[in-house]
């Protein structure tokens, strides 16, 4: 483990010298991981993409990419587009990525079963806005809005995410 590691622990979520609070699955952490088990997998994930609510805020970094209104994250395990983002219209069962809520209005994506999916194993961990704090995820690690700013415009793609 390094610095420039975000490492899941006991209080929080540590990266670059600091601490950030944050919830994750309420089904807890998994060896494993399985499509609607709420879990958070276990295991050292990287970075692979960033993306965010242009017409809410800024650019957190310069390689994010813009969600727009049609961008969706298939999560139909048994559909050629699994764990991947998809584009309206998509009959198979699919999450919106452009939420009413702030919760993806920045949203560092990860390699959980990407790029390819194993049929099942769970799709979209992402790092993103908690709804409130200790509030658990469907999986996913999150954090207050402003850590998951800076958090956005510090890890790099490739930034490894450990979950012990």
């Amino acid at each position: 483990m390094s610095p420039q590691d975000l490492v899941l622990t006991p209080r929080g979520v540590r990266f670059l010298g600091r601490h950030f609070p944050c919830s994750i699955g309420k089904g807890g952490i998994r060896h494993n991981k399985q499509e609607g088990d709420g879990a958070t997998p276990a295991g050292v994930h990287q970075i692979t993409g960033l993306l965010y609510r242009a017409d809410r805020v800024v650019m957190p970094a310069p390689w994010a990419t813009a969600i727009g209104k049609d961008d969706l994250w298939s999560d139909a395990s048994n559909d050629p587009d699994y764990n991947q983002m998809v584009r309206a219209p998509y009959a198979p069962s699919h999450e919106k990525l452009r939420r009413a809520d702030p919760l993806y209005d920045v949203i560092l994506l990860t390699d959980w079963n990407w790029p390819l999916a194993q049929d099942g194993r769970g799709s979209a961990i992402f790092l993103h806005q908690w709804r409130r704090p200790g509030y658990p995820t469907e999986g996913c690690i999150a954090f207050a809005r402003p850590h998951m700013h800076w958090i956005a415009n510090h890890a790099p793609p490739g930034t490894r995410i450990i979950v012990p």
